[in-house]
């Protein structure tokens, strides 16, 4: 390697690790966009939440239960807040499409109280409600020490990271982020969004992760009822309104028991589905099983205590449970 080539490196690395983005709502620079802006043409119609746990670390406290499903729909600052717990998830759709404009195609709402008390979570993008991708997220905050329960995050030093801004102020996403991934999603019909909690612990067992494999440090634990991310509403910029979406009604599945002993039977019972196959996810987002051909009994012997997201689907409806074993 040359010594030109080895500066270039660095360089990138140095202005990688140290970037500097846009600063808190309000201040000059600031890509903050309020809730009653203009540009907003449309909010999120329905939303299906998998809560996580107050406190990762200690699963017997419980799971955060503050707020509804119907408190994320609608416009901003209207209707409440879900919160999510650690690593818990939210699941929108619209009556129009989401697409690929110029600038912010869509943004997403949070409740925090300041500038700097910020929870943030990962959002991720599906034009079928199956594949998702996710926006390549940055965080540059020191990961030497934990941000404590109600520390502060520089919002100077987070990109493509929900929450990056206080109450009524949205954080954009612009869709051409994206745009090495349209073998799996098609841009300019965007059905689905996600909003994944980032635990935001710097421990090796709980982190997660930015799109470059560094620590993400935001406030923990946040042992409360309303704990992990706080999703107020999701506004849409850019609307594909050729196309509506036919509002899908969630198949009805029984699982029996939930949550079960670790080494017992599950029974399913797909009652508005013929054929399906089932997956499990760990709060990670982790693939941890998959099984076809509709089965009626999972067996668990091979899935440690704790908590999942459970997907069945048929290729066009879904339905998304959450099941705890202990």
């Amino acid at each position: 390697m040359t010594k030109g080539v080895f500066y270039l490196i660095f360089i990138f690395y140095y202005m990688n690790s140290s970037a500097q983005f846009a600063p808190p709502a309000n201040q000059p620079g600031s890509t903050a966009i309020h809730k009653d802006s203009s540009i907003i043409l449309a909010w999120a119609k329905t939303c299906t939440v998998n809560v996580g746990p107050v406190d990762i670390s200690q699963p017997s406290l419980g799971i955060a239960n503050s707020g509804t499903n119907e408190n994320a729909t609608g416009k901003a600052g209207e209707g409440g807040f879900i919160s999510l717990g650690d690593g818990g998830m939210a699941t929108l759709t619209f009556e129009h499409p989401i697409t690929n404009g110029n600038g912010p195609d869509f943004a997403v709402f949070e409740n925090a109280f300041n500038s700097t008390f910020l929870e943030l979570g990962f959002v991720e993008a599906s034009s079928d409600g199956q594949n998702f991708v996710r926006f390549p997220a940055i965080s540059n905050n020191d990961t030497s020490l934990q941000i404590g329960s109600f520390g502060m995050v520089d919002a100077t030093k987070i990109h493509n990271l929900a929450g990056k801004y206080q109450a009524n102020y949205g954080t954009p996403f612009d869709l051409n982020d994206l745009i090495a991934d349209t073998a799996v999603i098609d841009l300019n019909k965007v059905t689905h969004l996600r909003i994944i909690d980032v635990v935001g612990s710097i421990q090796d067992s709980y982190a997660r992760l930015d799109s470059r494999g560094i620590k993400i440090n935001d406030p923990w634990s946040t042992p409360f009822p309303s704990g992990g991310f706080d999703l107020d509403a999701v506004g849409v910029i850019h609307i594909n309104m050729d196309v509506s979406i036919k509002q899908i009604e969630e198949p009805i599945i029984a699982i029996f028991p939930n949550p079960v002993k670790s080494g017992n039977n599950i029974i399913i019972s797909a009652i508005k589905l013929e054929s399906y196959s089932l997956m499990i996810h760990n709060m990670q987002g982790t693939l941890i099983k998959i099984v076809a051909d509709s089965p009626t009994k999972i067996e668990t012997i091979d899935l440690h205590p704790g908590c999942y997201i459970m997907t069945i689907t048929d290729g066009i409806n879904h339905s998304i449970n959450k099941l705890l074993i202990h």
